[in-house]
């Protein structure tokens, strides 16, 4: 019965691990959608700027402006879609300067502020790998350790609550 134990104990550990590895491969894949996404919205805004760089000296805020309050319906609806790639840029932005902090503040980070939409397409198509760097490393031995000690307290636990109950009602000798 030790033997089962310990393998079982062995194999949460092993589960423990393999989870905790996952946590930066996770990180570095939504960083690296983060730039993808950059790069797109950057790419989409590149004609307007030319545009407010051409007639209002730079200025994206005087451009929409301008496609704001034009009496042409067109120009009043694409100053909605302009509006919407500043904003997508500004934000992609932030979330590239956010995932080039310490690596405790990106996960930190990814779990509580990240971007939903580009958080759910990383977990959509988010490839598991086993990366061997100290980070990942680090990251699970901790998941492992801390795994291991739960389940260890757990069982604990249920052990003495377990024991203490069959020993306050010994079975009736007859």
């Amino acid at each position: 019965m030790k033997i089962l134990r310990d393998y079982l104990r062995l194999s949460l550990f092993c589960f423990g691990l393999l989870l905790g590895i996952q946590i930066p491969a996770f990180v570095d894949q939504y960083g690296k959608r983060v730039d993808a996404h950059l790069i797109e919205a950057r790419q989409a805004l590149a004609g307007f700027q030319v545009t407010a760089d051409k007639y209002f000296a730079g200025s994206l805020a005087r451009l929409l402006s301008h496609y704001k309050s034009s009496n042409d319906v067109v120009f009043q609806h694409d100053a909605t879609n302009i509006a919407f790639i500043i904003d997508r840029v500004s934000l992609l932005e932030a979330e590239q300067v956010a995932m080039q902090k310490m690596a405790v503040w990106q996960t930190w980070h990814v779990l509580t502020a990240s971007d939903k939409q580009v958080r759910q397409e990383t977990q959509d198509n988010f490839s598991y790998v086993i990366p061997l760097n100290p980070q990942a490393l680090v990251w699970g031995l901790s998941a492992a350790v801390l795994l291991a000690i739960v389940c260890d307290t757990l069982l604990a636990c249920l052990g003495l609550l377990f024991f203490r109950r069959s020993r306050a009602n010994p079975p009736a000798s007859p």
